[in-house]
C-alpha cells in the first residue's frame, strides 16, 4: 500500500533523502525530492511478515520495494526502540552502555545508540538490534540513526510555551504510551510504558499526573498520537482532569500536505514538516 503526493522515482539528481522508519513491528519508508519540508513526499508503508525478523525483513524490502532502485544523497534511519534519557551535565560517555544496560538488562544483541537533544539538555539512549544495523550499514554506510521520538519531544516542547499552565503530553504510538512533561527548557518528565490497550493508557497516565501533582482543574493534558479507543479514553480522562485536548495532526501542522497523508506516523510526519 502506497501514501504519495508524487509519483517520480528513480532520479538520484532529484531525489536527495531516504528515511526509514523501523520499529518493533513495523516498517515506514519515505522518499523525498529536496531536503525541504515544501517539497513532494512519496510515503510506504511496508507490510511485515511476522514469522522474520526485522533484518530480514529489511532485506526483502531491499529487494522489492521500489524507493530502493534510486541513489541517494542523504539516508536516515529513525529507530524506535526502548530509550533512557540522561541530562546532559551528568552524561559520561564512557558509562553510556553501563547505564543503558542496568536500566534494560534483557536487551541482549543491541548496538547502544545515542542522540544529543541540545534544546532539552538532554542525551537519549537507545538500542538497535546488531543484525538490523548491519543489513543497514552495509548498503548505506553513511546512514545518519536517531531516535525516532527525538522530533515528538523538540516539536512539544516549543508547543509548550502556549499558554501558562502546566501541561503533560501523552503520546501513543507502536503499542507505546510515552509522557512528558516540561519546564525550565528541559524535561521536568520523560518516560514510556507498554501497553495493550487504552486501560492501560488510562492507568499510566493519571498515575504520572498524580505523581506530578498536576492540577486537575487547571493544567492540562494532551493526546498526541496513534491513540486507541480514543472517545473511549478521552472521556475516561475527563472524569479526573477538567482539561483534556487531542493534538490534530492536520491544524497543528497548518494543514501541511505531509500532516494529512493516511498511515504515517506522527513522529515521522514531525520529522519532515519540522526536523530533526
Amino acid at each position: 500500500m502506497t501514501a504519495t503526493t508524487d509519483n517520480t522515482h528513480g532520479n538520484p539528481t532529484r531525489s536527495t533523502r531516504l528515511v526509514m522508519r523501523i520499529s518493533q513491528h513495523s516498517l515506514h519508508f519515505a522518499q523525498q525530492h529536496a531536503d525541504d519540508a515544501g517539497t513532494p513526499l512519496n510515503f510506504q508503508p511496508y507490510n511485515v511478515k511476522g514469522a522474520m525478523s526485522m533484518a530480514a525483513n529489511l532485506r526483502e524490502a531491499f529487494k522489492t520495494v521500489e524507493l530502493f532502485e534510486t541513489k541517494y544523497r542523504k539516508v536516515v534511519v529513525m529507530v524506535d526502540a526502548p530509550f533512557l534519557v540522561v541530562p546532559l551535565d551528568l552524561y559520561v560517555e564512557g558509562e553510556a552502555s553501563m547505564i543503558y544496560s542496568h536500566s534494560y538488562p534483557d536487551l541482549a544483541n543491541m548496538k547502544l545508540m545515542t542522540n544529543v537533544v541540545a534544546d532539552l539538555n538532554v542525551v537519549a539512549l537507545y538500542g538497535i538490534h546488531k543484525d538490523l544495523h548491519t543489513v543497514i550499514t552495509d548498503r548505506y554506510d553513511d546512514a545518519i540513526f536517531f531516535n525516532a521520538s527525538t522530533p515528538v519531544w523538540r516539536h512539544l516542547f516549543q508547543r509548550n510555551f502556549l499558554g501558562t499552565k502546566g501541561k503533560l503530553y501523552a503520546y501513543c504510538h507502536d503499542q507505546k504510551l510515552e509522557l512528558m512533561s516540561y519546564g525550565q527548557n528541559r524535561f521536568k518528565y520523560c518516560n514510556s510504558f507498554a501497553t495493550a490497550n487504552a486501560h492501560d493508557v488510562l492507568y499510566f497516565t493519571l498515575n504520572v499526573w498524580q505523581q506530578l501533582a498536576m492540577d486537575a482543574k487547571h493544567d492540562e493534558l494532551h493526546l498526541v498520537g496513534d491513540i486507541p479507543e480514543h472517545q473511549w479514553l478521552e472521556s475516561e480522562l475527563k472524569a479526573y482532569v477538567a482539561r483534556v485536548y487531542t493534538v490534530n495532526p492536520s491544524s497543528d501542522f497548518n494543514r501541511s500536505p505531509i500532516a494529512q497523508m493516511k498511515g504515517m506516523p506522527y513522529d515521522l510526519m514531525t520529522y519532515f514538516i519540522k526536523g530533526r
